[in-house]
C-alpha cells in the first residue's frame, strides 16, 4: 500500500519521510495500538497487578519477612525492573514490532533467538494462570452465593478447597471459562479489546483492594500484621529473600 505524505515529517520504521515523498507503508503500520494513554497505563497496570502481585505477593511476602522483603523488593523494582521496563519500552517504540521481530530488527537473526525464550515462558506461565483464574471465577461465583462463616469457616474453606481442586473435571471446566473470556478479549484487539476491558475491570479491581485492605484492618490481629508489613526487621535479611524479592520485581512489572 502506498501513501502520500503532504504536509509535514512522518516518523515511520524506514526512517523520516520528508514531505512529498512517496513511500511503502509496511505491514507493521497496520498493527493495533492504544487510543488513549489512559487506556494503555491501566493495560500495563492489569498486566503487572495481576496474580503475581494479588495472588503470589501476599504469601510470598509473609514467607520472607514481611517488611524486610518489601524493603529489598523495591530496591529491585528501582534498580534492575524500571530499567529493563523502559528497555522493553525503547525496543517497542523503535521496531514497533512482536519482541522476535523487534530483536531481529536491532541485532539480526542470532539474537532474535533471545525473545522466544520469553514467548515460551509466557505459554508456560499461561497455562498455569488459566488454572489460578478459573479457581478465582468459582470462588466469585461461590461467594455469590454464600461462603461459610464463624470459627469452623477456615476449616471449611481448606475442606472445599481440597475437594474442588481434586475434581479434573471441575477444573477444566472453570479454566475453559477463563480461557475463552481471555481469546475472546484479546481477538477484539488492543483498542476495542484489551484496552475496552481494562477501563472497565481495572477500576472494578481496585475499588475490590480498598474495599478488601479496609476489610481486613477490622480483622483480629489486623493491626499486628501491618506492623509486620511495614516495620522491617534486617536480622531476618539473607539470599533467599534477596532472591525472592528480584523474582517478584519480574512478576510485578511482567518484564522479561
Amino acid at each position: 500500500m502506498y501513501i502520500y505524505a503532504h504536509s509535514r515529517l512522518m516518523p515511520l520504521n524506514t526512517g523520516l519521510i520528508k514531505k512529498g515523498v512517496i513511500f511503502k507503508l509496511s505491514s507493521n503500520q497496520n498493527r493495533g495500538q492504544f487510543g488513549s494513554r489512559l487506556g494503555f497505563i491501566l493495560a500495563s497496570a492489569g498486566s503487572a497487578v495481576g496474580l503475581g502481585n494479588i495472588w503470589r505477593f501476599p504469601y510470598v511476602a509473609g514467607e520472607n519477612g514481611g517488611a524486610v522483603f518489601l524493603f529489598i523488593y523495591f530496591i529491585m523494582v528501582l534498580c534492575i525492573g524500571f530499567s529493563v521496563l523502559l528497555a522493553e519500552f525503547v525496543i517497542g517504540r523503535k521496531t514497533k514490532r512482536c519482541a522476535v521481530g523487534a530483536f531481529h530488527q536491532l541485532g539480526g537473526k542470532y539474537w532474535a533467538l533471545v525473545p522466544w525464550a520469553g514467548l515460551i515462558a509466557g505459554v508456560v506461565l499461561l497455562s498455569f494462570y488459566g488454572i489460578v483464574g478459573g479457581w478465582t471465577i468459582k470462588y466469585f461465583i461461590s461467594s455469590l452465593l454464600g461462603l461459610p462463616h464463624g470459627t469452623e469457616a477456615a476449616v471449611q474453606a481448606g475442606k472445599n478447597f481440597s475437594d474442588f481442586t481434586s475434581n479434573t473435571k471441575n477444573i477444566i471446566f472453570f479454566q475453559f471459562i477463563f480461557m475463552a473470556a481471555t481469546i475472546f478479549i484479546v481477538s477484539k484487539g488492543i483498542s476495542r479489546g484489551i484496552e475496552r476491558s481494562s477501563k472497565i475491570l481495572m477500576p472494578v479491581l481496585f475499588i475490590i483492594m480498598i474495599a478488601l485492605a479496609i476489610r481486613s484492618l477490622t480483622l483480629e490481629g489486623g493491626l499486628k500484621a501491618v506492623e509486620f508489613y511495614l516495620i522491617p526487621d534486617f536480622s531476618m535479611l539473607n539470599t533467599k529473600i534477596i532472591l525472592a524479592a528480584m523474582a517478584q520485581t519480574f512478576f510485578s512489572l511482567s518484564i522479561g
